[in-house]
């Protein structure tokens, strides 16, 4: 293989010292000569020799991409030029309140605001621009107002690694309490007097695992611990029911969970006797609402699909659940919202979105969609006596939409559709659903979206992307980033790999733990089979996934390599084995029952070296790859990217561009900013053009003849 003269550089090329790290496991020989590159200090980054070859790789990055600044910049200001710089959210009611979120023109960060429902001026109660400033990275995490509306409860991450610092404003004084609570995650839950509330904290190990009340105006160290979870691979949220009764207490890894609950009326009173409605026990899962003078329970004790139960409060154990919705090999129950006359129940059948509205009396029916292939989901509906629902719509083509449906006369409402203000026209695009056979005959989902007018001539190009992992489903949504793929004559694919829950529960378990090698073969069947119908060609295919995709991308890179011509991980999980070896890592722990234990079962250990990207690595030629990383990123470590690519540059045998990209001020999810997560695509969309030897240049034409 040979570089592309579009990325070549004369700049040095950055080589990490190979240091001898020996470990024996179940009288395996684990030889890893970068695992100096994990800073004992993390998430601090003291050891000199590990940053400054961070900072060399990232040097290293500039000089290649220096000469792709000019399409970066291009593409930057073409996937700008598709937001709406002063867009805004639809208004939604809570309570006496009116509230919405907007962007001004030019700014990074939202504006939440709200006004009297009753009528008056809206005031913009939190500036997010004002929060970020002198911030090199700016997230909020918890927005929480309290049933009166005087007290609004915020929290704020400033370097990315998920440890948020909880605040709270005062409405009516627009003044900032001195109460502040670090090392939270997740939403409050106010109590109905609002002089306090709960929330969760972190330990070091980045776990969720403890509950406290705290009582506005008190020492933070008076706080009431309600609720302590002690196996360290259980994570603990806290949620408010949907009639504001009760608060809910959910503990659980990825395949099993637990849920207690307190009556929030007596609260202030110092009522907290916590109640538990189902014992764990491995594999089940249950989620938990109250509304309708009920306690409703969506789970999998029966069915992998997941059914609808209720239960009297009083009564609200396993054996008192009374069945709504029964379990269906065909339809997969995905979540629930209860309302004071109805639930809303999200379910997805061959794959397709589907909501159903069912009356508390028995009565249900389906929501009609205006197409046939679609993303629909429930959006903001923060009141619990409505007969309105707000819902998200969207496909490939179709901008994303919001409704209001009249659950009595069945009507749906346009209340916003997306805009692009460059210009966008549906009818100038196809999308598809196709189905391709994977090795073992099981047929594959595939969503694709082109230009109508792309003919069978032109050169196939092929954008593949998929994730799966943890039973989440990739929706075949619309994307104005994409779109400076398609318009420069690439076919965007999306495979709906097992792992997902794309098809039902069934489709997740055949792509995890023991069956995680059909995830990968999935995918790279489903490139073949793109391939022999046109759509792209061997060795010019461009990839990309992140975290648990990007470790598909590390694996498929390794058994595939001949089907690529770029490859992008963003944060990727490619260190399998080092990690689920190491239970001081935030995620170990909860992360075995989706990947196996390789501490304890033999079986487990060999699975996962016989595919984790960093271990299987040999002496050969492989495509052109860009690796994303983020520093303080607690879900995929910093040195997992960096041993794998310092590995790659011992071992790779071709002339082809490795470039690490890691931000050293930011965390899983990347810069933060609108703007700066336009640029980082066009970073990515630059990388892959110019490795595929495509000119950036916007007109379609060009760039096909």
């Amino acid at each position: 293989m040979k570089a592309s003269g579009r990325l070549a550089s004369a700049h040095p090329v950055p080589r990490a010292e190979a240091r001898s790290h020996i470990t024996i496991w179940h009288g395996r020989a684990i030889d890893d000569p970068w695992h100096w590159l994990r800073d004992p200090a993390f998430p601090a980054l003291e050891d000199p020799d590990v940053r400054a070859y961070l900072e060399a790789e990232n040097a290293y990055f500039d000089a290649v991409m220096a000469p792709q600044n000019g399409a970066v910049e291009a593409l930057t200001a073409e996937i700008r030029g598709r937001q709406q710089e002063d867009e805004a959210s639809v208004p939604w009611h809570d309570g006496a309140w009116t509230w919405r979120w907007y962007y001004e023109a030019g700014a990074a960060y939202r504006c939440w605001a709200r006004r009297p429902r009753a009528g008056g001026a809206e005031v913009c109660v939190l500036d997010e621009n004002r929060l970020a400033e002198g911030q090199t990275y700016f997230r909020l995490g918890a927005l929480e107002a309290d049933r009166s509306g005087r007290y609004l409860a915020y929290s704020c991450d400033t370097d990315g690694s998920e440890r948020f610092a909880l605040r709270v404003l005062d409405l009516e004084t627009a003044s900032l309490l001195p109460d502040e609570i670090p090392e939270t995650l997740g939403d409050p839950v106010w109590t109905p007097s609002g002089t306090a509330f709960f929330y969760t904290v972190v330990n070091e190990q980045w776990r969720p695992f403890e509950v406290r009340l705290h009582r506005l105006g008190t020492p933070l160290i008076q706080d009431v611990v309600v609720y302590t979870e002690t196996d360290d691979a259980f994570f603990v949220s806290i949620d408010e029911s949907a009639d504001r009764r009760l608060l809910l207490i959910a503990a659980g890894d990825h395949v099993t969970s637990e849920t207690r609950f307190l009556e929030l009326d007596g609260v202030d009173g110092g009522g907290l006797e916590l109640r538990l409605i189902a014992p764990r026990r491995s594999g089940h899962e249950y989620d938990v609402d109250h509304g309708g003078g009920r306690l409703w329970v969506l789970s999998n004790d029966v069915h992998e699909n997941f059914r609808l139960c209720t239960a009297a409060l009083a009564t609200p154990g396993e054996a008192q659940w009374e069945e709504v919705i029964a379990p269906s090999d065909g339809v997969y129950l995905t979540g629930f919202q209860v309302f004071e006359t109805f639930t809303a129940v999200t379910e997805r059948r061959e794959g397709l979105d589907q909501i159903r509205v069912r009356m508390h009396e028995g009565d249900f029916h389906h929501v009609e969609f205006p197409e046939a292939a679609y993303v629909a989901g429930l959006g903001n509906n923060a009141e619990y006596q409505t007969q309105t629902l707000r819902l998200g719509y969207a496909s490939m083509v179709t901008p994303d939409t919001v409704f209001d449906y009249d659950v009595e006369p069945r009507t749906l409402t346009v209340l916003k559709v997306r805009e692009v203000p460059s210009g966008y026209d549906a009818s100038a695009y196809v999308t598809e659903r196709l189905l391709i056979e994977a090795r073992d005959g099981t047929e594959v989902p595939v969503s694709l979206m082109r230009r109508r007018d792309l003919s069978s001539a032109q050169r196939p190009l092929l954008h593949l992307y998929a994730y799966g992992a943890y039973g989440h489903a990739v929706p075949p949504a619309f994307s104005a980033a994409r779109l400076s793929l398609v318009d420069r004559g690439f076919t965007c694919a999306i495979a709906h790999v097992r792992g997902g829950d794309d098809l039902g529960r069934a489709w997740y378990r055949d792509g995890k733990g023991e069956a995680r090698n059909n995830t990968f073969d999935d995918f790279v069947d489903v490139a073949r089979g793109l391939i022999e119908r046109g759509y792209g060609a061997a060795g010019q295919v461009a990839i990309s996934g992140g975290s648990a995709g990007g470790e598909l991308m590390g694996v498929v890179m390794n058994r595939a390599p001949e089907l690529w011509g770029a490859i992008v991980a963003q944060v990727p999980f490619v260190d399998v084995l080092q990690t689920m070896l190491d239970e001081t890592l935030p995620l170990t722990p909860i992360e075995w029952p989706e990947w196996g234990n390789p501490i304890e079962d033999v079986t487990a250990f060999d699975l996962i070296r016989s595919y984790s990207p960093v271990d299987n690595l040999e002496r050969r030629a492989y495509p052109p790859l860009l690796v994303t990383a983020g520093l303080n990123d607690p879900r995929v470590t910093y040195w997992e990217s960096a041993r794998w690519v310092a590995r790659q540059r011992a071992l790779r045998t071709d002339d082809e561009v490795l470039l690490l990209k890691t931000n050293m001020t930011a965390g899983h999810g990347g810069r933060s900013g609108r703007f700066e997560v336009y640029r980082e695509i066009a970073e990515e969309y630059a990388f892959v053009l110019a490795a595929l030897d495509i000119d950036a240049g916007p007109s379609l034409g060009s760039v096909l003849t």
